[in-house]
Formats: structure tokens, C-alpha cells, sequence
């Protein structure tokens, strides 16, 4: 019988049945966690997923070496494709299907996946990034937003409730070549929020060159990303878009950016209450019944 060889085009259970039968213990213990918490994998690092598991870090580096991978990165990389694969489709049919066993049906599943999203920054060291955050977009020249797709339209929402509080800010929403357009115009002095998950599409790409090119911090909103782009990265708010294989949410993003809403013209209350101030005068100016919209008669 001649010995299964694990190639780099295998699926991560068929790399498992190859690799179990020679591993030790500790390697065979935390493959199996690379199997079965997948999403644990995608979002901590080394250290902290040897502590979720049991094991050493350097353990959890062998394992994924004895499945034939180069590190973690590469484990990861495949477990996201995994995880993802079948694009909306299968995540809404991954979404229906783990639904139909919820007693509390379509909202109180949504609701579920919501609070689990929003635990996830309550921690102290999310407020640390936040607060962090929040000073380096505070102190800069002009904001940028990038967001691609859904995320985009959140992007959109945030410029334009941070320049009603007189902050500039531009959303960097565009994907393909319009994209180029605006981020031309970004440089040394300015500070991009990304709004970006996993995989790493073209846009990201280009966006994390060019700020490095100009010196320009990036702050990551987003979880499974930051795994491949921390480095690049000046600090991570990791919010969940729900499960990992499912229908990515995003309404934690929303309570994120409204948070930053309340934290920027807290920053200087006076300079936002003129800003909104003005706002609703050129409202006014533009339609003198504006304020009288939506009162009884």
C-alpha cells in the first residue's frame, strides 16, 4: 500500500486524515481544534489559540505544518476560502439552514448573532483601540472611509455623519478603477478608516500600499481580516459580521461608527454643535419649512 502524500490542493479534512495517524498527542489534539473551531483559528493569534486549546503556541505551529501548511497564515487562508466558499448563496443557505432548528425563528436568530456581535466590543482592550482610534481620525487633516459593497454604504453613512460635525471626511466606496479617483488624493496628514473583511481583494490591497507609500495610518474595522494585515495596520477594531460561513451582518459596524459618531464631537463639543448648527441653517436657507416638516397640524 503506498502512503498518502498531502498536496497543496487537498481540503483541510482530507489533510486531517493523512496527518492523525502519525501526529503526537499535543499536534493531534490541536488539529482537531483547527477542524472544529475554525473561527477561533481565523481571529486569534497563535498565542491565543494555543491558550483556547490547551496547548503551546509552538504547538500549534507544528500542527499546522504536519498538515502540510507553511504556518498559520497559509492554515488560515484556507480555512477562510473553506468557510466562504460558494459566495452569498451558500452563506444564506448555511444561514436558513442553522435557522430552522431556532425556536425563536428568523428574529430571534438575527437578534442572537447581533448580541453576539456587540459582546465583542465590551471588552477593555476593543475600548483601548477604540479610544485610540478615535484620537488618531480626531487629529488629522481629513478622514477617508473605505468600504467595497455593503460595507461601502456604511462607509457613505460615516463620512457623512462626521462631516456634520465639520470633520472633512471623504468615503473611499468606489471598487475597480473609479476607486483611483479619490484615493489620489489622500496623503500625509490623513488617516483611513477600512471597513474590510477577509479575503484580501484588490482594493485593500491598494488602498494599504498606497498609505504606507504616504504615510498614512489605517485603522481596520473588521475581524477576519486582521489576521493578514495587522502589521499594515495602525490598530484593529475587530467587529463580527455574525459566523464566519454565514450571512454577514452588519449591524455592529453601524453601533461602531455611531459610537464614533458621539466620541468625535465629544472631542470638541463646541466646534460640532457650531458644525450642526450651520447645518441646519443651510437647511433652512434652502427650504424655509424645513424645521416645520413632520408637525402637527
Amino acid at each position: 500500500m503506498v502512503d498518502r502524500v498531502i498536496t497543496s490542493d487537498m481540503p483541510l479534512d482530507e489533510r486531517l486524515e493523512i496527518a492523525l495517524p502519525s501526529m503526537s498527542p499535543a499536534e493531534h489534539k490541536m488539529a482537531l481544534f483547527f477542524r472544529n473551531q475554525k473561527e477561533a483559528v481565523l481571529l486569534n493569534s497563535a498565542a491565543e489559540i494555543a491558550d483556547k486549546a490547551g496547548t503551546s503556541d509552538a504547538t500549534v505551529v507544528r500542527a499546522a505544518r504536519s498538515l502540510g501548511f507553511d504556518g498559520l497564515l497559509a492554515l488560515r487562508e484556507m480555512i477562510l476560502a473553506e468557510l466562504t466558499g460558494g459566495g452569498p448563496e451558500g452563506r444564506m443557505k448555511r444561514t436558513l439552514d442553522d435557522m430552522a432548528g431556532d425556536p425563536d425563528g428568523a428574529l430571534g436568530h438575527v437578534l442572537k448573532s447581533h448580541r453576539e456581535s456587540l459582546e465583542a466590543m465590551t471588552t477593555a482592550e476593543f475600548g483601548d483601540a477604540f479610544n485610540r482610534t478615535v484620537e488618531l481620525m480626531f487629529a488629522a487633516r481629513r478622514r477617508f472611509v473605505f468600504g467595497i459593497g455593503p460595507s461601502g454604504a456604511v462607509a457613505d453613512y460615516a463620512a457623512l455623519q462626521f462631516n456634520r460635525l465639520g470633520l472633512a471626511t471623504t468615503a473611499l466606496s468606489d471598487s475597480g478603477i473609479g476607486l483611483a479617483d479619490r484615493l489620489m488624493t489622500v496623503g500625509e496628514g490623513d488617516v483611513i478608516l477600512m471597513i474590510a473583511y477577509a479575503p484580501i481583494y484588490r482594493e485593500v490591497t491598494v488602498v494599504l500600499d498606497h498609505a504606507e507609500e504616504n504615510k498614512v495610518p489605517v485603522a481596520l474595522v473588521g475581524d477576519s481580516l486582521a489576521p493578514f494585515v495587522r502589521r499594515r495596520v495602525r490598530d484593529v477594531l475587530a467587529v463580527p459580521r455574525g459566523r464566519a460561513d454565514h450571512l454577514s451582518m452588519h449591524g455592529a459596524t453601524i453601533v461602531l461608527i455611531e459610537a464614533m459618531i458621539v466620541a468625535l464631537a465629544e472631542q470638541d463639543r463646541g466646534a460640532a454643535l457650531s458644525a450642526l448648527q450651520k447645518l441646519g441653517a443651510l437647511r433652512g436657507a434652502i427650504d424655509k419649512l424645513w424645521l416645520k416638516r413632520g408637525a402637527k397640524r
